[in-house]
């Protein structure tokens, strides 16, 4: 059984391991708090150590503290890992070298991972790509890029995007509840709505779908104006371009 030690134990950390453990992975969580690391293996199995003075010789590392806590934990491990895939956004490699391993990925999944339906952006050592293309479909479906400033890219657009999306699905969901709608149908309306769209998205260009269901003068051309009159579409472009500016810095 493969095994793989996650460093960390924010709620990033626990939809990978809730995916991973899915499908068949052995899993170590490695923390400061002892109650804390308890309570993360009462919601996924697992294992786990505290971070003062860990080991990581010759292991396989999912590295998930927040971005500024990767010196202070650097100098707290041991050894020299095999491989150490970052899901610190906006850290480079060579920030990760703080770290001793043989090898380094980038990744960036999103928090659907604990569905194994996470979109995972990687890059780092060619070498080990195929190895990590392995792990993170694991938790759902990968991509590979060529640079760490396409992964910081991607990261604004898929890492953030159930930030954004969950915005427009609580925006239409308070409008139906204003039309008159009860609380519990318009939630299970919007859900739904997302669940009917992945396949169109997958399949079809976006300007494509609008153009099959905005009739003439009907309710959804209607619609359609209101959010051009608002500037959605701006405001979601200056979203995923706010974003990648964040990770630049």
């Amino acid at each position: 059984m493969k095994k793989i030690t996650i460093i960390g134990n924010g709620a990033m950390a626990l939809s990978i391991a809730q995916g991973l453990q899915k499908k068949d992975i052995e899993i170590e969580v490695v923390g400061r708090d002892k109650n804390k690391l308890h309570h993360f293996c009462k919601k996924v199995k697992c294992s786990y150590a505290l971070l003062d003075g860990y080991e990581i010789e010759k292991k396989d590392i999912i590295l998930a503290v927040k971005p500024y806590a990767l010196q202070s934990v650097a100098q707290k491990l041991k050894g020299k890992a095999n491989v150490i895939y970052s899901i610190l956004a906006g850290s480079t490699i060579e920030q990760l070298k703080q770290i001793k391993s043989s090898f380094f990925i980038r990744a960036m999944p999103n928090v659907a991972a604990s569905y194994n339906a996470s979109t995972t952006i990687l890059t780092g050592n060619s070498e080990y790509k195929t190895q990590a293309i392995e792990l993170f479909s694991s938790i759902g479906k990968t991509f590979w890029v060529e640079d760490e400033n396409q992964l910081d890219i991607a990261t604004a657009l898929t890492g953030c995007a159930p930030a954004f999306l969950a915005l427009v699905a609580e925006a239409m969901g308070d409008a139906a509840v204003k039309c008159g709608m009860n609380r519990e149908l318009a939630s299970d309306l919007v859900a739904n709505n997302f669940y009917s769209f992945a396949p169109l998205i997958a399949s079809e260009h976006p300007a494509l779908i609008k153009d099959k269901i905005t009739s003439p003068g009907g309710a959804t051309i209607e619609g359609v104006k209101a959010l051009e009159q608002y500037g959605a579409r701006f405001a979601f472009f200056r979203a995923v371009e706010s974003a990648y500016a964040k990770l630049q810095k």
